[in-house]
């Protein structure tokens, strides 16, 4: 009895000694906002002489919990960007848990002007259907703005124009802090906000104001980029101004205050460049061909953002831009045409100056009188003048000029070539134009709950306006080398013409919602939608063709220089009105939307059913070429519309979504003219025309392992057209030209997906993995023709693209090292021209260096080898090896200036060559531009942030691990940054 009592014990002590697990745990929570702290660095060490034990970070619920191996007193510290360093002594006994309970972390606002972070940051995490980029996981060089920080995000891309894909979307909106920021306008805070001030970025879809007050999925979901600021920043003014001086005459000048509350926040910045607002050089790599500027361009911006909140009352987002650019674009040009056999070369030389000068104002207040009533208004305006003048000289020819010439637009070339009877045609042409624009509109919307949960009523009222003006002289002489007057020499031709077209617009629109519960959780949607769309063109042209090739010679192009050329002519000017080449034009569209749905609520998932029908009514007169045509058309589609979104977890869910859309010919495709005002590209409309509808699918997926920092995203898209508009070309074997007019074809449709998957190799996190693979398959067709003589037949292209983006990195607390590549793979098959059939790569490879070095220093360079194969002309088969460097050096306390050398394509290998391939053309152009120089910046930072610790002026203790709120750990960081090219303290 007692050996069996005393072997009852023993196994219960065992079973109590497995169950002992000493885990310490916690919930970590921000001083000011309350808000839980996600991917926070917790170290477990020992008491006694302060050795690492073991370490985790907290979720994105701020929880964390970390094993003890054994009993004893141990030191549990908790770092995070931009919060104080906290110490907690925890004596671990009898094998017990120990819970600390809520921590809360304050800022640390004298951190945030200098510290150095060493531990590593995750790079990216996944909540629901939001991504949270860690800033402080992508060092950008000293002085970047977040163009910088996006290109380095994994899915993102940054084009040269601005335009921003994130995960296969574009990005349609920048928040700050959640706050609308210059709405309308993502460029702006592309080119202007300093990296160094941002904790992380939320790449999110966003819903309509109508969907967020009434839960109804109305299917305008624009996808955002969130930028949330370091902790402590929220408070208080800051401000950076960066001067830049370069090489070849090249400058770039930004400035830019904010000062933050708990209530308000006001950001303005300047910004005057001559550089094409190019950052860091060579960017986060990957390869980019003929991604040189398009053009020497100078521009200048002032900007103002206000935000406004008393919170549950009122919200008021608020912006006004400025915009000056100057441009000095040269281009030349070489296209072969795979439909003509006749004229199937071409060349072009054009050079074109422009100016433009635009204001843009835009507003939101939200106002909540009561808790049941929300009220919207969206007020905008815009206004646009813009100058330019240009001189073009183009040439088509019956072979490959460059198998006689070397130059075949150079006079000997032309001559030459006409000699050896290889000329179809030769076109020298000039134009000045003058246009302004100004529009007005706005958004007024009212919801109201009705007492029962989920039940509602919403009213929205949208108005717009705008008046337009355009004045074009237009001068164009052409010589026809196959085709003969009557006195057996070759024809030419010369089409002058005068023209003012002012055009006005304007449209409104009604819309009423009414949602009801039928369910528990279970609701049924009904809305109605009246549009109402009125735009109108009143052209005058004044014709003064064929007055011989030399009329205007002596005279010089510039800005509104058209006075010089009408006051030449013979006659007054009136006595060359054309009323047969002048139009008037009236365009009325009339669109009734119906929708209803079900939408169901539940805990694991969202799903939303539901049926559209859209009759609409288009009517269009016009009276053109002594002719008057007065038509109306009546179009009815109906579509389903499906959301369905199921949640795993907190960070895995899975979205299908079904949308159909339809999409009215413009104005100028129905109209039924010829615009022969460019003699060998004439234009004509269809009144035939009718509306497109396209099918819209998508399927995304996306989880996060958090214990590994692991990251995956998956999407596919699917898209088909009915009724799609394609043009149907016409060539002329005498002259070279082509006519094209419109017309609708079916069996366009296109798929693509893709893959991102983001890894930490080790448990430190010190390397990285992240890759991106894309694949696309498109059925595009088009009208074409076998040869010269023959009509237009349906053609087919079916492309398929596969790329690649792979990086891999390691990171400590002074040096970054990346490893990337990137490889574009594209199989084109033609189903009439076999010339055209493609299997092309694009390869590159290469990496980057960011080091922090003592005594404020950092050093950042990029090594990138752009490569393409697979072309028939072997010059396209090129290797451009580009390599960019910058050298920074801080001074004064906190780094608050610095001073940074840069160097851009040192190599001089960047091209501005560019090639594109259709089922009709190729075509290639190279365009003037300086990419290589060096820029020398300086950057002051000023930093007054609030709280009672902002301003003791203690120096910055170096400090491991940690994030800001809502980030990740791990970079060294620097002050809030400056602007430009090359960026700010590593961070």
């Amino acid at each position: 009895m007692r050996k069996s009592i005393l072997i009852l014990l023993m196994a219960i002590a065992c079973g109590s000694g497995f169950a002992q697990s000493r885990l310490v745990s916690g919930l970590l929570s921000d001083r000011d906002s309350k808000e839980p702290l996600p991917q926070t660095t917790v170290q477990l060490l020992r008491a006694r002489d302060s050795s690492f034990v073991a370490g985790t970070v907290s979720d994105n619920d701020g929880k964390f919990s970390v094993k003890a191996p054994d009993d004893g007193l141990y030191l549990v510290r908790i770092t995070g960007i931009g919060y104080k360093t906290l110490l907690r002594q925890v004596n671990v006994v009898n094998g017990k848990d120990v819970d600390l309970g809520t921590i809360v972390m304050g800022a640390d606002a004298v951190m945030l002007k200098g510290a150095t972070i060493t531990g590593q940051a995750t790079k990216v995490t996944l909540k629901e259907d939001t991504f949270v980029y860690n800033a402080s996981a992508y060092r950008t060089p000293e002085g970047s703005t977040i163009e910088e920080l996006v290109k380095r995000l994994p899915g993102a891309r940054v084009s040269d124009d601005g335009k921003i894909t994130i995960n296969g979307k574009e990005v349609k909106k920048i928040l700050i802090e959640g706050k609308e920021f210059m709405t309308g306008d993502t460029k702006t805070a592309l080119k202007n906000i300093p990296a160094s001030v941002i904790n992380n970025i939320k790449a999110y879809d966003q819903k309509s104001d109508l969907a967020k007050v009434t839960g109804i999925d109305d299917g305008e979901e624009e996808t955002v980029l969130d930028f949330g600021v370091k902790a402590g920043m929220n408070k208080g003014v800051f401000g950076n101004v960066d001067l830049g001086i370069g090489t070849d005459g090249r400058y770039t000048n930004r400035g830019m205050g904010a000062s933050f509350d708990d209530k308000s926040r006001l950001m303005v910045f300047a910004n005057a460049n001559n550089t094409n607002d190019q950052g860091f050089p060579g960017g986060s790599g990957f390869g980019r061909f003929g991604a040189g500027a398009q053009g020497l361009n100078a521009t200048k911006m002032l900007g103002v953002n206000y935000n406004f909140e008393l919170k549950d009352k009122l919200q008021l987002d608020a912006s006004l831009r400025w915009n000056h650019s100057d441009g000095d674009v040269s281009s030349f040009g070489s296209s072969e045409n795979f439909v003509s056999k006749v004229g199937a070369f071409s060349n072009s030389n054009d050079k074109t100056f422009s100016r433009s000068d635009s204001w843009d104002g835009r507003m939101r207040v939200e106002w909540k009188p009561d808790s049941m009533t929300v009220v919207t208004f969206r007020p905008k305006f815009t206004y646009t003048g813009s100058d330019s003048y240009s001189n073009n000289l183009s040439a088509s020819y019956n072979a490959d000029p460059y198998l006689y010439v070397t130059d075949p637009l150079a006079a000997a070339s032309l001559a030459q070539l006409e000699a050896d009877d290889l000329m179809v045609n030769k076109r020298e042409s000039k134009s000045i134009v003058n246009a302004g624009n100004k529009r007005v509109g706005g958004m007024l919307q009212y919801n109201r709950k009705l007492g029962v949960r989920g039940r509602n009523v919403t009213l929205r009222v949208d108005a717009n306006y705008g008046k337009n003006d355009s004045k074009n002289l237009s001068m164009n002489n052409v010589h026809l080398y196959q085709v003969q007057n009557k006195l057996g020499q070759d024809s030419t031709y010369q089409k002058n013409r005068w023209s003012l077209m002012p055009t006005t617009n304007h449209g409104y629109s009604a819309r009423f919602t009414y949602s009801e519960p039928i369910l528990r959780a279970t609701f049924l949607q009904f809305s109605y939608e009246f549009q109402y769309k009125f735009s109108k063109s009143d052209r005058s042209t004044y014709d003064f063709s064929n007055l011989g090739e030399h009329f205007f010679r002596g005279l010089s192009l510039g800005y509104g220089a058209w006075d010089a050329y009408l006051s030449r002519l013979a006659n007054p000017l009136g006595s060359y009105f054309d009323k047969r080449l002048s139009r008037y034009s009236e365009y009325r569209n009339y669109i009734h939307d119906f929708q209803l749905m079900l939408r169901i609520v539940r805990k694991k998932y969202n799903f939303n059913v539901g049926m559209m029908v859209q009759p609409q009514q288009s009517k269009y007169m016009q009276d053109y070429q002594g002719i008057h045509v007065d038509t109306m058309r009546r179009v009815t589609n109906v579509a389903p519309t499906l959301d369905f979104r199921y949640r795993f977890s907190k960070v895995s869910n899975l979205r299908i979504n079904y949308r159909g859309t339809t999409s009215q010919p413009s104005m100028t495709q129905l109209l039924d003219i010829t615009d022969d005002s460019d003699p060998l590209n004439i234009s004509m409309g269809n009144p035939g025309l009718k509306p497109s509808f396209t099918n819209n699918f998508r399927f995304f997926y996306n989880n996060y392992i958090e214990s590994k920092q692991r990251a995956v995203m998956a999407f596919l898209n699917y898209s088909n057209t009915r009724n799609g508009i394609s043009n149907r070309v016409t060539y002329d074997d005498k002259t070279g030209g082509r006519t094209t007019r419109p017309e609708n074809i079916n069996g366009n449709w296109n798929v693509n997906g893709a893959l991102m998957f983001n890894t930490a190799i080790d448990s430190v996190g010190h390397f990285n993995v992240n890759t991106f693979t894309n694949v696309n398959y498109n059925n595009y067709v088009a009208y074409a023709a076998r040869n010269a003589s023959s009509s237009s037949v349906k053609n087919t292209t079916r492309s398929t693209s596969l790329g690649e983006r792979l990086e891999t990195s390691y990171r400590n607390s002074w040096l970054e090292l990346a490893l990337d590549g990137s490889l574009n793979y594209t199989h084109s098959r033609n189903q009439i021209q076999q010339q055209s059939n493609l299997d092309t790569w694009q390869f590159a490879y290469g990496g980057s260096v960011n080091i922090s070095l003592p005594w404020g220093i950092s050093l950042a360079t990029d090594l990138h080898n752009n490569s393409r194969r697979g072309y028939n002309d072997a010059s396209m088969n090129t290797n451009e090896l580009v390599w960019n460097a910058q050298l920074s050096q801080g001074f004064l306390k906190g780094r608050s200036l610095s001073v940074s050398l840069q160097f851009y394509d040192i190599l001089r290998r960047q091209s501005n060559f560019s090639r594109t391939v259709t089922a009709l053309r190729r075509n290639d152009i190279t365009y003037n531009s300086i990419n290589s120089y060096a820029m020398l910046h300086v950057i002051y930072r000023l930093n007054l942030f609030g709280g009672k610790d902002a301003n003791k002026g203690m120096p910055a203790p170096p400090v491991e691990g940690g994030h800001g709120k809502g980030g990740r750990h791990g970079r060294p960081i620097g002050p809030p940054g400056g602007f430009g090219g090359f960026g700010g303290r590593p961070m």
